[in-house]
């Protein structure tokens, strides 16, 4: 145990409130202790939001994009501080934080600043009359952050954020507070005017999370994380009428028809179930397989399940990483064992990993693989958050599309065809914010992203993320 996490309120750390533990999920020891939020902290982070926001918000698109890019390229001279905070806290391997999680991070500021420097204004001109918009930000914004890819999914939201004119308060989940730490020391080191970017650890509930969207200083709510927790987060900003953008939980469906390459479907559906130990909200949790195929699919998925390894996260070989903590890891075993008493059939997996070493106290459960449970069971009705799957055969495109579309979610989807008409046809049909066809997580950082149903409001990525962090104001002019 060694570290103390701060916060980082108007350009400096600050070490105040009650400590918490943070715990390896590797070996569930404590490795950390962080500072929790209470009302009077955030009250000075939300000042200092306040404080800087007519300096950032009155400069030039143009600067504000320019410090988007120095900090991308400062990033990129810390990447390996910031890989060693994001595998302290979450447990995943080198080989995906090297190449999937970090690089993004910086890849998301540039981008928005790119999006934000080449964006044109509306004018429209009748005879006598100009009309046309500008945008202004919307102010404080809270930028809430979960635990699964908190590097990521906090830049995804600080670059439009803070390049539309924007200062924000972040809150990373009390489990992952690092890599959010080491962005904050980042910003201070190139000189990001003191302000824009503050950042406050904590809980949700009657902690830190609550005490920043209820703020009356807080102009704007962006949240990603679980369904009941944006219900919840909307409720509490309901009276001031905040502006929020949720990207919600998912039950993501996949659909595998019998003329798609087999062996392609099935290394797609390693990736979209087990990645980040099956931690991500685009992941696969139901699999409908045409009928003529599904036998020899199940096989293969669960034999590819039970080759992935739980390495330890330097490991270049490891494929497989811990739960986030013992509760998300209890939770997991809990639809494990469900599963079971619905009368699910195990092909792979179903239980918890022994090492006979340290790890053993560590938060692991095996990818699973399940078949044999009707539609409206609770396993295939509700989000599991982990390494698991369950595969059902289906004999027509109308019921799988059906099936696809039988759930309170709707985010992601997948469908595996060689028919490119089927594909266009399935793909339009589903119910999902983001389909992919013959692939999975193939992202264009420009193209709309977010849920519909219990999956989230709105839609971030390119112009989408700039539409929400800023409001237009139509100036109209009578020509003399």
């Amino acid at each position: 145990m060694s570290d103390q996490v701060a916060h980082f309120i108007g350009g400096v750390p600050v070490a105040e409130g009650e400590v918490f533990a943070g715990h390896d999920p590797v070996t569930g020891r404590e490795v950390r202790r962080i500072h929790e939020a209470d009302r009077s902290v955030v009250d000075r982070a939300v000042a200092a939001a306040r404080s800087a926001l007519p300096g950032w918000s009155g400069l030039p698109v143009a600067e504000r994009a320019a410090w988007m890019r120095r900090l991308a390229d400062a990033i990129e001279e810390r990447f390996e501080d910031l890989v060693a905070a994001e595998i302290a806290d979450t447990g995943k391997s080198i080989t995906q934080t090297r190449t999937l999680d970090i690089p993004r991070g910086a890849a998301n500021f540039r981008s928005f600043a790119e999006i934000a420097a080449q964006r044109p204004e509306d004018a429209f001109h009748l005879t006598d009359v100009v009309s046309y918009t500008v945008r202004r930000p919307l102010g404080v914004v809270a930028v809430i952050v979960p635990w699964n890819l908190p590097f990521l999914l906090a830049t995804w939201k600080i670059g439009p954020a803070l390049v539309a004119g924007n200062t924000v308060v972040v809150k990373p989940s009390e489990h992952t507070p690092g890599s959010m730490a080491v962005l904050a020391g980042i910003a201070a080191s190139i000189g990001l005017p003191p302000g824009v970017l503050n950042v406050v650890n904590g809980f949700g509930p009657g902690s830190t999370g609550q005490f920043l969207v209820e703020h009356p200083g807080v102009d704007a709510v962006t949240f990603t994380g679980e369904s009941r927790t944006g219900s919840a987060i909307m409720k509490s900003v309901a009276d001031r009428v905040k502006p929020v953008s949720f990207e919600l939980g998912g039950k993501n469906a996949g659909v595998v028809f019998a003329d798609a390459d087999l062996e392609a479907a099935v290394e797609g559906g390693v990736r979209s179930v087990f990645t980040n130990g099956g931690q991500v909200c685009l992941c696969t949790e139901r699999l409908y397989v045409e009928r003529p195929v599904f036998g020899e699919f199940v096989a293969r998925l669960a034999g590819r399940a039970r080759e992935l390894t739980f390495g330890r996260p330097r490991d270049e070989h490891t494929t497989m990483m811990p739960m986030i903590s013992a509760e998300h890891r209890d939770k997991v075993l809990s639809y494990y064992a469900l599963a079971k008493e619905e009368g699910a059939e195990i092909h792979a997996g179903g239980g918890v990993p022994s090492f006979g070493d340290d790890r053993d106290g560590g938060y692991y459960v095996e990818p699973t693989v399940l078949t044999g449970l009707p539609p409206g069971s609770r396993v295939n009705r509700e989000e599991v958050f982990g390494p698991v799957c369950h595969v059902a055969p289906f004999d027509s495109e109308a019921e799988a599309v059906a099936l696809a579309n039988d759930s309170e979610y709707g985010l992601a989807a997948t469908v595996w065809t060689s028919s490119l008409s089927r594909a266009h046809r399935v793909a339009q049909s589903l119910q999902a914010g983001l389909v992919w066809v013959n692939t999975w997580y193939l992202r264009d950082l420009r193209t709309p992203f977010g849920g519909v149903k219990l999956s989230g409001i709105g839609r971030e990525g390119g112009t989408h993320s700039l539409d929400f962090y800023s409001e237009p104001t139509t100036i109209t002019i009578k020509l003399e």
